[in-house]
């Protein structure tokens, strides 16, 4: 018998809050967590915004040994984790260690903190440099520092598939779960990108929006005025569990990670594929995996990240999929929101389309005022949808061509 994935605790550390509570509060409202990145002076750059997180004290959220031997990066991902751990309220000392595991995905890891430390090397040579560098500049630090804090002795991997990197996290905690190779995994996001280096290729290269006098409206998922994404930091942490010892425990099950479907365009490094083709084929794995015909899908949680050629592309890439299902079908990205925290924008997406499920309310877009035509697609209206969705697709793209897709289904299906 097939085993199946239920999702049985939700941590998130975001821009637009810290825990579930406080995300989905802020979802009801229409207020974006961009503004004028204060981290650093952005002025030598066309972009000068960012959605920060400015109430993570990791001091009051880890432990003292952990806050001091951990980069920005790792923090967030070790208070996700905590956070993912107490919602499902799972001791994990019940499990043999090797029974459970971490699938975390970023793309940039401790670059933050690594660049940091250069400077002060440049500044004052190598005796001036934290002996915590070489700790944080491998990404696989991130998944580590939360298998060393809970005795996680199982699978064990941090992927850098640039912004599907969270998303492919969970799609390989899934896979390992459905194997039997773990029944509990930790797996989600986590990025810390807002350091001026970072921050400036990104404004090099002109993927980010330069609606510098307007930062709350910049992020703009499928809206025809969108002019590149916004840059943001975060984490993500989903509990995955076995169907089975969930139901044993009596845990809460927010939804069911039904399939995964993931693809490489091999095309180019920023430039999606014109005609979708690998996009739409990572959404129909991710669907044939799940036994889910198309007609069943009662949401599309979408990548949206407010870039001229991404969006189109998506948009035009699920009517590829649905076909004349799309004129019925409910899409829209959170974008608006929390903006884009690279890696752990596809777990935080997750997080929030499982409590979408479990709660009944799918959110709507926001800072789309005209919506791109492309796709003929039909947004969740501004108010959000009232509606408990059978099953969703959630889809993630990333530099590099990566792109990754997951089928969650209510858990009473």
């Amino acid at each position: 018998m097939t085993r199946r994935v239920a999702v049985t605790g939700l941590g998130l550390v975001t821009p637009i809050g810290i825990g579930v509570e406080a995300v989905w509060e802020r979802l009801h409202l229409r207020e974006s967590a961009v503004a004028r990145i204060s981290r650093f002076d952005p002025s030598p750059f066309r972009s000068h915004m960012a959605a920060e997180i400015n109430d993570f004290d990791p001091e009051a959220m880890l432990s003292a040994r952990q806050a001091r031997r951990t980069d920005r990066c790792s923090q967030l991902a070790l208070a996700a984790a905590q956070l993912a751990l107490t919602d499902a309220h799972l001791d994990l000392t019940t499990l043999p260690p090797d029974r459970a595991g971490v699938q975390m995905g970023t793309a940039l890891g401790g670059i933050g903190f690594a660049e940091g430390q250069n400077r002060k090397y440049v500044e004052g040579g190598v005796r001036e440099v934290d002996p915590l560098l070489a700790l944080t500049v491998f990404a696989g630090a991130v998944s580590c520092n939360i298998a060393i804090a809970h005795g996680i002795a199982g699978v064990n991997a941090t992927n850098a598939m640039s912004c599907a990197s969270g998303t492919m996290a969970i799609g390989d905690a899934y896979r390992a779960i459905v194997s039997g190779t773990a029944d509990v995994i930790l797996a989600g996001g986590s990025e810390a990108p807002l350091s001026e280096l970072c921050y400036g290729s990104f404004a090099i290269i002109r993927a980010m929006s330069t609606r510098n006098d307007d930062p709350a409206r910049a992020s703009r998922p499928f809206d025809q005025g969108r002019d590149g994404f916004v840059m943001a930091e975060g984490a993500a942490v989903l509990v995955l569990e076995d169907w089975e010892h969930a139901v044993a425990r009596g845990a809460r099950i927010y939804a069911e990670v039904a399939g995964f479907g993931q693809s490489n365009d091999a095309f180019h490094m920023t430039q999606p594929r014109e005609d979708g083709r690998e996009a739409i084929r990572a959404m129909r794995m991710a669907l044939t995996d799940a036994n889910c015909a198309p007609d069943e899908v009662d949401w599309v949680n979408a990548h949206g990240s407010a870039t001229s050629l991404n969006d189109v592309t998506e948009a035009r890439s699920i009517r590829a999929v649905f076909g004349d299902h799309t004129d019925q079908l409910p899409v829209s990205a959170t974008k608006g929101w929390h903006a884009h925290a690279l890696g752990a924008s596809g777990a935080i997406e997750t997080g929030i389309a499982c409590l979408a499920i479990h709660r009944g309310w799918l959110p709507p877009l926001l800072n789309c005022e005209t919506p791109i035509t492309d796709g003929g697609l039909a947004f969740v209206p501004e108010g959000g949808l009232a509606r408990h969705p059978r099953a969703v697709l959630k889809n993630s793209f990333g530099f590099g061509g990566a792109n990754a897709a997951l089928l969650l289904r209510a858990s009473s299906v």
